[in-house]
């Protein structure tokens, strides 16, 4: 999942792109609102990270600009007003959330794992597809009983795809969700990393979880419904 920071305290927004990219997530940062604007327009976004105290433009304004434009990206503010009418504001301005500094790391990132289930419309920290079980939470991914050995780009794929589970995924969606535009994402880092999931994933003789879909992408399904 990809991760907008819009933060100017240079040590601050280290530290949240650092604890974020630690729990797996594709992180991208902005140090001034006018960046973060250009930033937030990019539909792969899944949740923007937004403090109000910006430079070139304020948070307030920059969320009112992009839901003016019918961007519907769910944002977490992060403010050091602490007042009940300053929380009220941000949410009447579209805010989904609001978070007051200074804030436990453990905290913003369980809030950011909320937002991005409340858009996929995920209801718990659970998922469940045939003999596979994804814990969102812990971030580890359980297949018949033994835990999978992934690592984080890994588990950040598997995570994203099992959300959008029978939906076709584009390769660009799965560059844009799952990396962070770093010079790493090759041409041909998508298709590998659909192979290395689906040595780990899959069992001889039978379906596979990942289907490949000509000109489309891939769609993330239960094999037993292909038998």
């Amino acid at each position: 999942m990809k991760i907008l920071v819009i933060e100017d305290a240079k040590h601050l927004r280290r530290y949240i792109t650092k604890g974020l990219k630690n729990a797996g997530y594709a992180v991208e940062t902005a140090a001034d609102g006018e960046e973060g604007l250009w930033l937030a327009e990019d539909n792969y976004n899944d949740v923007i990270v937004l403090d109000l105290m910006l430079p070139k433009l304020d948070g307030i304004n920059l969320l009112r600009r992009l839901r003016d434009q019918g961007n519907k990206t769910h944002v977490l503010i992060l403010s050091a007003k602490t007042a009940v009418d300053d929380r009220i504001h941000g949410l009447q301005q579209g805010a989904d959330d609001y978070l007051t500094k200074p804030f436990a790391l453990e905290e913003l990132i369980a809030r950011v794992q909320a937002l991005i289930r409340r858009k996929y419309d995920v209801k718990t920290n659970k998922i469940s597809i045939g003999d596979l079980s994804i814990d969102t939470v812990r971030r580890v991914a359980i297949l018949q009983d033994t835990v999978l050995d992934l690592r984080p780009r890994e588990y950040a794929l598997l995570e994203y795809m099992a959300i959008r589970e029978g939906h076709a995924i584009s390769r660009a969606e799965i560059e844009g969700h799952v990396y962070d535009g770093e010079k790493e994402v090759f041409s041909n880092v998508v298709d590998s990393s659909i192979c290395i999931l689906r040595r780990k994933l899959d069992s001889p003789g039978q379906c596979s979880y990942i289907k490949t879909l000509y000109r489309q992408g891939y769609v993330f399904n239960d094999p037993s419904h292909e038998n």
